[in-house]
């Protein structure tokens, strides 16, 4: 199986976001599964390594500080949008899902 290790060996060819990977070819290069790609880019994210990635452009090592913004703002727009679904599916203001503070006015 695959290792984190492998896949940051795998990553460090493709530094910059015109030098993105997608997840199929990564997977194709390392002999595993898409979903097990997914989940050890998670788990070097976590250690901190600058892993970029978006639909349009795969997965890159981030080479400029505005790369990794833009890695922020894409995945913060994601998990927005998904708790925004969530807020829907329960039928409560997204505020109320987030445990925001109402005071009186």
């Amino acid at each position: 199986m695959a290792t984190s290790n492998q896949l940051l060996n795998l990553l460090s060819h493709h530094i910059g976001k015109g030098n993105g990977i997608g997840v199929k070819a990564l997977a194709q290069q390392l002999s595993a599964k898409e979903r097990h790609v997914r989940t050890l880019i998670s788990e070097l994210r976590d250690d901190g390594h600058a892993i970029c990635g978006t639909p349009k452009h795969g997965y890159y090592v981030a080479s400029t500080p505005e790369e990794m913004t833009q890695t922020c703002e894409f995945l913060r727009r994601r998990a927005m949008h998904s708790l925004g679904l969530e807020a829907k599916l329960r039928r409560i203001p997204l505020p109320d899902l987030l445990g925001q503070l109402h005071l009186p006015t």
